[in-house]
C-alpha cells in the first residue's frame, strides 16, 4: 500500500519512498526496462545494418555504422526517451525542440545526408554536398534495416520509400544522392531485397 504524505509547504502530496529519500521503485524499473529495450533496439538494428552492408558489398561499413549510438551523448537520451515504434529522438525533441542526441549522431556518421552539408565558396550559404558512394550505399542500408525494425512483422519492402517521400523536396540533400537513394528505394519496392542489393554490390559511381 503507498503511503501518503502532505508536504510542509504547498498543496502537493510525495510517497513515503520520497519522504525517506528511497529510490523509487516503479521510476528506477521503468528505467531499467528502457535502457534494456534501447539497447536491444540500437544493437539488433546495428547487426541488421551490418547483414545488408555485407549484402551491397560494403562490410568494413557495416562494421563502423551507427558506434556513437553507445556513447552517454546519445545512449543516455535514448533511454530517457525510449519509445517502442519510434526515435528517441522524437521525444527528445517534443521535450526541447530539438535533439541534443541527434546532433551529436549526425556530425559523426557520414551515411546521413545531414552531415554532408557545407558553406557554397560561391554563394556563401550552407548548401548541401554531393555523399561519396560508399555512404550511400551505407545510408540505404540503413534506411531499410530501420523500417524492418520499426515496423516488425508488418514490414513490406515500399515502407522504406514510403517514408523517405513523406518528406521528399523539404530535405537539405544534394539532388543527385536524394535521386539516387530514391532510384535504390524504387528499385527496392518494386523488385525485392535480392535483386536490389545485387544492384547495389555492382553499382561504381552515380
Amino acid at each position: 500500500m503507498k503511503v501518503i504524505l502532505k508536504k510542509r509547504s504547498g498543496n502537493g502530496n510525495f510517497s513515503l519512498t520520497e519522504a525517506l529519500g528511497l529510490p523509487d521503485v516503479k521510476k528506477y524499473a521503468r528505467y531499467l526496462y528502457n535502457m534494456r529495450s534501447h539497447f536491444r533496439t540500437i544493437t539488433d538494428h546495428r547487426h541488421m545494418v551490418m547483414r545488408h552492408c555485407v549484402k551491397a558489398g560494403i562490410p568494413l561499413r557495416g562494421m563502423l555504422h551507427d558506434l556513437s549510438k553507445y556513447t552517454p551523448s546519445e545512449f543516455i537520451p535514448g533511454v530517457k526517451y525510449y519509445q517502442c515504434t519510434r526515435s528517441p529522438n522524437e521525444g527528445e525533441r517534443e521535450a526541447y525542440g530539438f535533439s541534443y542526441a541527434w546532433m551529436h549522431h549526425k556530425g559523426r556518421n557520414r551515411h546521413h545526408f545531414e552531415y554532408w552539408t557545407d558553406y557554397d565558396p560561391k554563394t556563401r550559404l550552407m548548401s548541401p554536398v554531393k555523399m561519396p558512394l560508399k555512404y550511400v550505399k551505407e545510408m540505404f542500408c540503413d534506411r531499410v534495416a530501420a523500417s524492418k525494425i520499426y515496423n516488425g512483422e508488418n514490414y513490406t519492402d515500399s515502407d522504406a520509400l514510403a517514408y523517405f517521400m513523406k518528406a521528399k523536396g523539404r530535405r537539405v540533400i544534394h539532388p543527385d544522392t536524394s535521386a539516387l537513394l530514391e532510384h535504390l528505394l524504387r528499385m527496392l519496392a518494386a523488385k525485392g531485397e535480392e535483386y536490389t542489393f545485387d544492384y547495389v554490390r555492382r553499382l561504381r559511381k552515380y
